[in-house]
């Protein structure tokens, strides 16, 4: 397993395979659906964004509130494909990492190449594990999103896989076709 430190580098990014396991140290920002499409709007209008994406790493999550003496609550990974279509963009902005759950798009895909990034995926449903990796959270910006507000948090060891690399490798197109190879039921009759 790989320890791994946010900004990122290009060439830690360029060490990173599809399917290896990493932990994750540092600051990262939190976006979701709505984050991102004023994040776009933003980019769209010449603005700058909230944050300096640059050499950065988002994670898909709106985490639940924190309980007392917590510093968050929940923190799982939102569905990835819900920022397809923002994230070439933000890519070419200067985004190196992406933290999720499930496949990208084509699109993606190709931009993560191009741009040479990474998506990370977090285990879903182990939002309140994931929560214990977060040592500290502060809403940074669009506060008036509520938990889809942009967070900045200060991660450590926290515990990842590498999806898509700059390689145009892909963990689930080859979980698909080794299923598809392998199950018995893509087995020809007896």
């Amino acid at each position: 397993m790989k320890n791994i430190n946010v900004p990122l580098n290009h060439t830690d990014i360029a060490e990173l395979k599809a399917g290896e396991q990493v932990l994750l140290s540092g600051t990262i920002y939190t976006a979701r659906d709505a984050a991102h499409k004023r994040m776009i709007e933003s980019l769209e209008n010449g603005e700058e964004l909230p944050i300096n994406i640059n050499r950065q790493v988002i994670y898909y999550v709106g985490p639940t509130p924190a309980k007392p003496g917590k510093v968050i609550g929940s923190a799982g990974p939102t569905t990835s494909s819900r920022m397809d279509i923002y994230t070439p963009k933000l890519l070419d902005a200067g985004l190196k990492g992406m933290i999720g759950k499930g496949k990208r798009s084509t699109e993606v895909v190709e931009a993560i190449k191009k741009y040479k990034a990474v998506y990370f995926a977090a285990a879903g449903g182990a939002g309140a594990l994931l929560s214990k990796r977060i040592k500290k959270a502060e809403v940074v910006a669009y506060g008036d999103l509520g938990p889809e507000a942009i967070y900045r948090l200060e991660v450590e060891d926290f515990p990842l896989v590498v999806v898509n690399d700059i390689y145009g490798n892909d963990l689930y197109e080859e979980a698909e076709k080794t299923v598809k190879e392998y199950h018995p039921f893509n087995s020809p009759p007896y």
